[in-house]
């Protein structure tokens, strides 16, 4: 297995609301190349629960492609982008690593020896495979330039809200909280050390409101609770769904805001300093804090994904990170 010819097993979705496990013959391991085993994984629930639906846009296929994509959307396709395992050949300096990929669910691959990120000693590999949902919510972090001693509201407490809140909450002096539908969060943000309320008892006057639960009346609330002059940074992801945008009432008499973040680009305030690789190092040192283990739920053998995807995907039970282990 090590670096002649093996065979893989990866998920692939191949129908709305079907998935399945797919042999794959890995070729001889090229130069330049690392040949990985996985070890642990994760579910992009937003992400990953629209491309099942075959619900990605005609106009989005090309920018939604992963780096290691396989198939075409809508479908099938081999799509994810969290694997942590370990270099089993290749580069000496890596072998027998735990690295990060942006990688789909497979057991085996092949990666370039420059999109292997090393993992440090003191992030567990299991927490490691929130290394692209922190990315991402790094990158929102700095488009909302958070303020010393703000208000800042975070409204949808799912992985991304929940590690956005997480970092504005290192900003001195802010008030950070994570808002969500489901009373049960509290526990979440109290583990990571925020203030909670659900949508009913949301603060007013918010310097800063961060949307991330991709829905109509999530964005509602956000717009709701933004004091006078502040920023409402949009980082749901709606696939081919329209939303209703609340913009009348004082909507523009409160001179609002209304900005878009996405990870496929570095922020701009941190570009000219920052490549994206640099930016996923970063995202997966700040996992090293052992209270983000709230975020990850009970293990999914690997195997065992095609039954499982449609409780997973389900947004009324409760799941946060899918935490994937390979056999």
């Amino acid at each position: 297995m090590a670096d002649g010819d093996a065979e893989a097993e990866a998920l692939w979705y191949v129908g709305p609301g079907r998935a399945e496990i797919r042999r794959e013959r890995l070729s001889p391991l090229a130069d330049g190349m690392v040949r990985v085993r996985a070890l642990h994984g994760a579910i992009s629930r937003g992400t990953e629960s629209l491309i099942a639906a075959g619900k990605v846009p005609a106009s989005e296929y090309q920018r939604m492609r992963g780096p290691y994509m396989g198939g075409n959307f809508p479908f099938p396709v081999k799509y994810g982008y969290a694997t942590v395992g370990r270099v089993e050949a290749g580069s000496d300096a890596l072998l027998g690593r735990t690295v990060f990929g942006l990688h789909p669910h497979q057991t085996y691959f092949d990666l370039p020896v420059e999109a292997a990120v090393p993992v440090p000693p003191e992030v567990p590999a299991s927490r490691a495979v929130m290394a692209a949902n922190m990315e991402t919510a790094l990158n929102a972090t700095w488009d909302a330039s958070p303020l010393p001693s703000g208000a800042i509201a975070i409204v949808g407490a799912g992985v991304v809200g929940a590690l956005t809140g997480f970092l504005c909450a290192r900003v001195p002096g802010a008030e950070v909280t994570l808002i969500d539908v489901n009373p049960a969060r509290e526990e979440l943000a109290r583990a990571l050390g925020l203030h909670f309320a659900t949508p009913d008892s949301a603060p007013a006057d918010c310097e800063l409101v961060v949307h991330s639960s991709a829905t109509a009346a999530g964005l509602a609330t956000a717009i709701n609770i933004a004091g006078d002059e502040a920023t409402i940074v949009e980082l749901s992801w709606y696939g081919a769904g329209i939303v209703p945008v609340p913009l009348g009432g004082a909507f523009h008499s409160r001179r609002l805001r209304i900005v878009s973040s996405q990870v496929g680009k570095v922020a701009p305030s941190r570009r000219a300093t920052t490549s994206h690789r640099q930016r996923l190092e970063l995202a997966i040192e700040l996992l090293a804090d052992p209270r983000l283990d709230a975020l990850l739920t009970p293990v999914v053998p690997f195997l065992d994904l095609p039954e499982r995807l449609p409780d997973i995907f389900n947004r009324q039970n409760g799941v946060l990170c899918p935490l994937i282990a390979y056999p």
